[in-house]
């Protein structure tokens, strides 16, 4: 079988990989969703759903501090890591074990063919091609829902001292840009650029992210003071992971309500 990754690497394999390791939380979660949770042999400590994981699956480091001497004992078929979360040092020694597969995820359609591809190699078309179906019919039935909604000049902050956003070319671009947010940030430098207060002056409202930052009321508070704009705490996990997590974002983005 030969595949391609997101980075248009060519990927061979002889026989379905039956030894997984994966590098990033979001893909862990559609990997078990895709019923390959028993193929899993490692995962990162940021792999936090199913939440039972980290106590039945060996952990092999954060996203981008990695022990590769422990990936290496567990003998894996495949590598799954992502552009954004591992570093190319990362993949580099992660490619002396075995083969890599690499994500990069900007827009939903990129999602589903992430899904489509890893349905391929771990011979799940059905289970994966399901999943897209529904991904597709949630996202159609969310968007002829916000028809009437008026469009919002937002900010989405992941970072604080010193405040950082989402910018252009980012997945939490293509959702807010889905919600009807206008991103003020899109035109700022870089995917996720450094910002001063003054840099918010435009927005209608604040989003504080629930990750990687864990921003909380106080700082809500803080903010809100500090600008006189409304300002509110988002759960970062439905603006910023992809796989099959998007399929409960849109529920999550109904229910949502940014006055």
């Amino acid at each position: 079988m030969i595949v391609k990754d997101q980075l248009h690497r060519t990927l061979t394999f002889s026989e379905t990989p039956k030894r997984i390791v994966s590098l990033v939380p979001s893909q862990t979660e559609l990997l078990v969703d895709l019923g390959l949770i028993d193929s899993l042999v490692g995962i990162t400590k940021f792999c936090v759903h199913p939440i039972h994981l980290r106590n039945t699956i060996a952990v092999v480091g954060g996203t981008k501090t990695l022990q590769i001497d422990k990936i290496k004992a567990l003998q894996p078929d495949i590598i799954i890591c992502n552009k954004e979360e591992n570093t190319k040092e990362i993949v580099e020694a992660c490619e002396q074990i075995a083969p890599v597969w690499i994500s990069d995820i900007k827009d939903v359609a990129g999602n589903n063919e992430m899904i489509r591809v890893l349905g391929e190699i771990f011979d799940v078309n059905d289970i994966a091609l399901a999943l897209i179906q529904k991904i597709n019919s949630a996202q159609k039935e969310f968007e002829l829902g916000i028809t009437s909604k008026a469009s919002r000049k937002v900010a989405y902050l992941i970072w604080k001292n010193p405040y950082m956003g989402a910018g252009k070319d980012t997945f939490i671009d293509h959702l807010l840009t889905l919600n009807r947010f206008d991103n003020i940030l899109s035109i700022k430098e870089g995917r996720y650029p450094a910002i001063e207060l003054a840099d918010l002056k435009d927005a209608d409202v604040i989003l504080l992210s629930s990750e990687p930052f864990p921003f909380k009321n106080k700082d809500l508070l803080e903010l809100k003071n500090a600008l006189g704009k409304p300002v509110h705490l988002v759960d970062g996990e439905y603006f910023s992971w992809y796989g099959s997590r998007l399929l409960k974002a849109f529920e999550y983005f109904k229910k949502l309500q940014i006055a």
